[in-house]
């Protein structure tokens, strides 16, 4: 079987490997020049020029290229695929998974996660896992969908501005409406990103962010991963408190954004993402 999904899973090259788990990246433009989201050096080229306010714009890959990764998964002897994907409220890549599997050469089930990062990654390489062990397709979904819905995915923003321009939040009119500065904590829910708290300044949005994933992760076994854009110090500073408070971790993860999220997010965010391990 083959384990399909997007550069917005996170995966690190490792993962993808031990899997054999096919990648399809988004796009960026800076400019007037297009590059391949994942890697790490057009991550640093567009957190530089978000800092300097050019115009960075994102795009989902193409149905082709989907219709290529299941071609040539076909051609190695996979007789069916799964392919997990990005909330498709945030993006168009689920939709054009969706278009590329119409005519593919093996069925393709397309499951859209409702998450984002990390939120998504440990879905995607827990469904490889399962296909390792011999789960039908069927089975596959289930468990991606089950592990997808069980995670919880916070972020501080350093602003909305991002966020706004790409249409990716609803805004509240708490989280905007007030009159002093405040640090926006938002939340991935139901696929899309919503207000959740606001603070005064970035340490209380750190402190509270480590509340958040405290919280979600109770005594649940959990996976956990810290994103950032440009804040390794910050991000790396909550990972080792996480590490040393969230009472059943299987492991902690810090993965800076990649380019097709960063460009919507912007310089100084850090996200958190609790995945319990044991769903149903």
């Amino acid at each position: 079987m083959a384990l399909v999904t997007d550069s917005t899973a996170h995966l690190d090259g490792r993962e993808v490997d031990d899997y054999g788990i096919s990648v399809v990246p988004t796009q960026v433009t800076v400019g007037s020049t297009t590059y391949t989201d994942g890697d790490p050096e057009v991550t640093r080229l567009v957190t530089d020029s978000l800092r300097r306010g050019e115009h960075v714009r994102t795009s989902r890959p193409s149905p082709m290229e989907f219709l290529a990764g299941y071609t040539a998964a076909a051609r190695t002897g996979c007789s069916a695929a799964v392919s997990i994907h990005l909330s498709g409220d945030l993006s168009g890549t689920h939709d054009a998974a969706r278009l590329g599997a119409v005519q593919a050469p093996l069925p393709v089930a397309v499951v859209d996660s409702r998450q984002v990062g990390m939120g998504l990654g440990f879905a995607v390489l827990a469904a490889a896992d399962a296909a390792r062990r011999g789960a039908d397709a069927a089975e596959v979904v289930e468990l991606a969908r089950a592990r997808a819905a069980a995670a919880e995915t916070f972020l501080y923003v350093d602003s909305l501005d991002y966020l706004r321009r790409g249409g990716r939040i609803r805004l509240a009119q708490a989280v905007v409406g007030s009159a002093l500065p405040s640090r926006p904590i938002l939340q991935v829910r139901d696929g899309r990103v919503t207000p959740c708290a606001k603070v005064r300044t970035g340490a209380r949005a750190m402190a509270e962010l480590e509340r958040l994933a405290l919280n979600s992760a109770g005594i649940r076994s959990v996976e956990v991963a810290v994103h950032h854009l440009g804040a390794p110090i910050l991000a790396g500073e909550l990972a080792a408190r996480l590490g040393r408070r969230v009472r059943r971790l299987v492991r902690i993860v810090v993965r800076e954004a990649a380019s097709g999220i960063g460009a919507h997010v912007g310089p100084g965010m850090v996200s958190v993402v609790v995945s319990p391990t044991d769903v149903d």
